[in-house]
């Protein structure tokens, strides 16, 4: 059986267009009309990712989202945002989502999103043997993708759990943006605002104080830097 996608958004005619897509491309999927219906059809069954619209009546894409991050903070969400409101995607990635994909788009550049998103979400079939990383109270368990600080569970979204691991198997070197998007995403293009909105959202979880990281370090002009633990 293919993997599980929830569409939830108030136009039947995207979200029939997106189904058609995604079942073509061997996923079982499931419509919402609106974001109460959404919450409802997850909480039936969990999916193995939600495509989200950002605007919706009632409840709206924001506040879903919201929602599931506090509720399953690993499952993956894709946001569907109008072309050219940027404010509305970054307002989307601080809430929690894995991705966006602006309208108009193309339905088979959903697909491939939804298949990037899925192939870094989902434990491999023959897990590699178990691999901890270290740096001071931070701790990552990258073969069962948990991590954890002061020996307390962090709630990390696919992609924050693969910045963050980048980032720890790579301390002290600086890396752009650009160069970010194309290691942990795997876009060798695209809106690069997702870095930025991703490292604030890891720097609230694993920085004592996030408005003077010690860990995640802004180097000017350039990107980031990973700065471990001094001994």
């Amino acid at each position: 059986m293919g993997h599980r996608v929830l569409v939830v958004d108030d136009d039947p005619t995207v979200s029939d267009v997106v189904r058609r897509y995604l079942e073509q491309d061997g996923c079982e999927v499931r419509l919402a009309a609106d974001g109460a219906d959404g919450l409802a059809a997850i909480a039936a069954q969990r999916p193995d990712l939600v495509v989200l619209d950002l605007m919706m009546p009632g409840i709206d894409g924001l506040e879903v989202c919201r929602r599931l991050r506090r509720q399953l903070p690993d499952l993956p969400v894709i946001m569907l945002t109008a072309l050219g409101e940027e404010a509305d995607r970054v307002l989307g990635l601080e809430v929690g989502a894995d991705d966006y994909v602006t309208k108009p788009f193309s339905p088979r550049e959903l697909v491939l999103r939804i298949r990037s998103v899925l192939r870094r979400a989902a434990p491999t079939a023959d897990p590699p043997p178990p691999a901890t990383i270290t740096d001071a109270d931070l701790t990552l368990d990258t073969a069962r993708r948990l991590a954890a600080r002061s020996g307390q569970p962090l709630s990390l979204t696919a992609r924050e759990f693969d910045l963050l691991m980048f980032l720890l198997r790579h301390p002290g070197r600086a890396w752009s943006r650009a160069e970010l998007l194309d290691k942990v995403w795997g876009w060798q293009f695209g809106d690069q605002s997702t870095v930025t909105v991703h490292v604030r959202r890891l720097r609230e979880k694993i920085e004592p104080d996030p408005a003077e990281p010690r860990r995640i370090l802004t180097v000017w002009g350039i990107g980031y830097r990973y700065e471990p633990s001094v001994p």
